[in-house]
């Protein structure tokens, strides 16, 4: 009898992690051997574990989804994961597969596709699912820009994203887990590649980039 494949779970919604699991399960090929609400527990939990497979979210508190996956293939360059994130835009797609995941499909996506990407990627393959790199929009828009966001770091993309959206710098160091002073200057560094003066204009290009709504 073949060996089942083992996966680990991390996203930070516990009813979310619920729904994976009994989508994994039903197909009787995968067993989830552990789940995680956050990137620093899904780091030991994958030293712990040795999963075949981790199936994880982006947006998570403490030192959030790109993060973590830098972190884990540095300690295991051969580490395979998927990232099932409610976010489709491109320049998330492009940033997770950039941080080393092997694949990306969205929470929207049928029931069907999450296992399909889980034996792509055990075969070597890398996911995507179908239209996520194919966006005109982001295509046409704000080229240069996404130039340097592609350049950002992981944290600084966390803070400029937390920023755009509307949260104060103490509340965008309280979900990161950073200093209040830290965060202050990830955001002038931030202003400063993108060459802007203000967190409007910060939003602004997030909503040109199809990072967030008005």
């Amino acid at each position: 009898m073949n060996r089942k494949i083992t996966a680990i779970l991390v996203d930070d919604h516990a009813v979310v992690r619920a729904g994976f699991r009994m989508l994994l399960s039903a197909g009787e090929k995968i067993e989830v051997v552990g789940e995680a609400s956050r990137g620093e527990q899904a780091i030991q939990l994958y030293q712990e574990c040795s999963p075949d497979v981790v199936v994880m979210d982006l947006s998570m508190p403490g030192i959030g989804g790109l993060e973590t996956i830098r972190r884990i293939l540095h300690r295991n360059s051969d580490a395979l994961i998927l990232v099932f994130s409610v976010h489709h835009e491109q320049v998330y797609v492009s940033r997770a597969l950039n941080a080393g995941a092997k694949g990306y499909i969205t929470k929207n996506s049928a029931p069907e596709i999450l296992p399909e990407a889980i034996d792509a990627i055990l075969r070597g393959e890398c996911y995507v699912e179908h239209g996520l790199l194919k966006n005109p929009r982001e295509a046409a828009i704000g080229i240069d820009q996404q130039a340097v966001l592609a350049e950002f770091s992981p944290r600084e993309f966390d803070v400029f994203r937390l920023l755009a959206e509307g949260l104060t710098a103490q509340k965008v160091a309280d979900q990161l887990c950073l200093g209040h002073k830290t965060v202050a200057n990830y955001a002038t560094q931030i202003k400063k590649k993108l060459q802007v003066d203000t967190t409007a204009e910060l939003a602004h290009i997030a909503v040109n980039l199809g990072l967030t709504q008005r």
